[in-house]
């Protein structure tokens, strides 16, 4: 019931040994909505928007629909991210999380290789082809929703919400499982936290959570979302113009440049992901981010010299990517595991909004008129301001991020209502505020 408090043990995990805690904080609102119906929406948002683009008739209709598909793919970042951070256990939620954030790759990838086939008009009607590619990213879409309802909900999300029945069944069938699995039996829970059960967490509480809790952790976020924003719109909105302005490229053909360079935005989050919960977040997320804008700087000088071509262009590119795919997807698991839980959807789709935003707006006026202008200095331009906006998230990192690797949620981010219910008096105790 809301206001009631309760008590649950802590160092229980899901997947794993009992490491990590499964209990949380004041009831449903905006920062912690249903992860299955959060996904749901968002995704048959984005079918239903997808398809209606696949029949556009003007210029409008596409850009319209173009902009709701844009709305649900923002949602699927806040429940997908949520969700991970929610379920996998500590010690692999850095990997896992990086892994699935970079596979958006593989499938940047596929659309790359049919887009030269689909866009071909010997092989194609002019009007057809594209048409085609939205379609088939609805069936794929659909596919998608089969494989959800294997998914189970958080149960940190069923127990705040007053199922604590129902997570403490999903606990135990998961842990029962995995004695059966390893032949040991897991150890006892290792402490516990009070909480108050509320109906809801209003967007004045998440704004002063955010800014005034966690002021240092909110700089982090904006950084890293801009910084990636700049350095991804710096390379892709001139990829194409470059390579055939400059290296002759037929038109047609840069889609197997886009899927080489796609690939190596996969391998970046698939080798480095370990690292980030080995080597730790801190050091990789600085790494990875400062590495990536120095390498773009090195790429800008060589192909301000004339020393490169399509192919070396493009290997450049897959370097500097490499380590800034990893890094781009370091700042949605930073985001969804640095603020409370009653707070951690929201944070995520808003860091991914202003980063959107700061890189939808604002980077294709600058980058798409300087890389088609023709001219090499403008190119270069480009490259600089993405590459030092991205040395400069580094930086910021370096400085403020939060060394989460291994640690629970709760101990990364205290819950709201514990702060209320739980002793403070240590900085270490589960109701200290930090920042």
């Amino acid at each position: 019931m809301p206001g009631e408090r309760r008590v649950l043990a802590s160092g229980r995990c899901f997947g794993s040994r009992r490491q990590e805690a499964v209990h949380e904080q004041r009831g449903a609102g905006p920062g912690s909505a249903d992860h299955h119906e959060l996904f749901l929406v968002t995704l048959a948002v984005y079918l239903a928007a997808t398809a209606m683009t696949a029949l556009s008739f003007s210029a409008w209709w596409f850009f319209l629909f173009r902009f709701l598909t844009g709305f649900g793919i923002g949602g699927e970042y806040a429940a997908i991210n949520s969700a991970i951070d929610e379920l996998i256990p500590s010690r692999y939620r850095g990997r896992v999380d990086l892994v699935i954030n970079g596979s958006y790759w593989l499938g940047a990838m596929g659309g790359a290789l049919l887009s030269v086939v689909a866009l071909n008009t010997g092989i194609l009607p002019k009007n057809v082809g594209w048409r085609l590619t939205f379609a088939l990213g609805v069936v794929l879409g659909l596919v998608i929703l089969l494989v959800r309802r294997h998914v189970p909900e958080s149960p940190r999300w069923m127990f705040i919400h007053g199922r604590e029945e129902g997570a403490e069944q999903l606990l135990d069938d998961v842990e029962h499982e995995v004695e059966e699995q390893t032949g040991e039996r897991l150890p006892p829970p290792g402490r516990s936290i009070t909480i108050e059960q509320r109906e809801s967490v209003g967007f004045v509480e998440i704004a002063r959570t955010l800014f005034k809790a966690y002021p240092k952790r909110a700089v982090l976020g904006f950084a890293l979302f801009i910084g990636q924003a700049f350095l991804y719109n710096a390379i892709t909105f001139g990829f194409s113009s470059i390579l055939v302005k400059f290296f002759d490229v037929s038109s047609g053909t840069t889609g197997y440049f886009f899927a080489a360079i796609a690939f190596g935005n996969f391998l970046g989050p698939l080798l480095l992901g370990k690292l980030f919960d080995t080597v730790g977040r801190r050091r990789m997320i600085a790494g990875t981010y400062v590495l990536s804008g120095v390498l773009l700087f090195v790429t800008a000088w060589f192909f301000a010299q004339g020393w490169l071509n399509a192919t070396t262009m493009t290997v450049c590119w897959c370097v500097v990517l490499f380590f800034a795919s990893a890094g781009a997807s370091s700042a949605y698991l930073t985001v969804s595991e640095i603020f409370p839980m009653e707070t951690r959807a929201m944070a995520i789709a808003f860091f991914y909004a202003l980063g959107t935003a700061a890189g939808g707006i604002s980077g294709p006026l600058v980058f798409s008129a300087l890389t088609s202008s023709g001219v090499v200095g403008d190119a270069v331009i480009a490259f600089g301001i993405g590459a030092a906006l991205m040395t400069a998230a580094g930086v910021v990192a370096a400085f403020l991020a939060i060394d989460a690797e291994g640690k629970s949620l709760e101990d990364i981010a205290a819950p709201l209502s514990a702060r209320l219910t739980a002793a403070a008096d240590s900085p270490t105790s589960p109701g200290a505020p930090a920042t």
